[in-house]
């Protein structure tokens, strides 16, 4: 009776399992189970000792990697990454890296060796200048030139005298002009200011 149920249970597997067989055949899984399996047996007869370790090295670079990734905790920069990935600075940051190494390559011998001298005669002046005090005169005039508001009442002036003169007609010319020009009671109020301008700055240099 068992023998008679076994074989009755074997009957209906190999049924299924044609069954099975047959709509692999009919939509064409087993000819595709056939290619995958050539393609692995391929791979295996390829596979030599060589690059068998290849990949195992790989493998073993690939899970370093992703640890070292994981214990500099990058995962933190990635936000960051994103936004200068979305405002385009990423793209920014390498165009200037570009061109820092574009510089970099194209400075011959000679054109850092005269960088370097002009940056020691440069340091040089400015030793000098402190050494021999000229700096502090020099700070000591733009302070009492900002507190007297020299710089900015000279610019005043030029501005309103460029936008007059350009609203101003051109002159005769000639003597009759020119006299005309000399009765002018700012004419004169200039050549006096500039003669007393004069005569400060001469007595300041001669001074014994």
């Amino acid at each position: 009776m068992a023998a008679i149920i076994s074989e009755a249970t074997h009957e209906e597997s190999l049924s299924k399992a044609q069954e099975a067989l047959t709509r692999l055949v009919e939509n064409g899984d087993l000819e595709r189970i056939v290619h995958l399996a050539r393609l692995a047996g391929a791979a295996q007869d390829s596979m030599s000792d060589e690059i068998v370790g290849r990949l195992a090295g790989l493998a073993s670079d690939g899970l370093d990697l992703l640890d070292r990734i994981n214990r500099s905790q990058i995962v933190h920069a990635l936000p960051t990454l994103s936004v200068l990935l979305e405002n385009g600075d990423l793209e920014r940051i390498v165009h200037l890296a570009r061109m820092v190494g574009a510089a970099q390559d194209s400075m011959s011998d000679e054109m850092v060796t005269r960088m370097a001298g002009m940056a020691s005669d440069a340091m040089c002046l400015l030793d000098r200048a402190t050494r021999t005090g000229v700096m502090d005169r020099l700070l000591a005039v733009a302070e009492k030139m900002d507190q007297e508001h020299i710089l900015t009442d000279f610019l005043c002036c030029l501005a309103g005298a460029t936008e007059e003169a350009a609203h101003t007609p051109a002159p005769k010319g000639g003597i009759s002009g020119l006299w005309d020009l000399m009765k002018q009671p700012e004419t004169q109020q200039t050549i006096q200011f500039l003669m007393l301008l004069g005569k400060h700055f001469r007595s300041c240099r001669l001074k014994p």
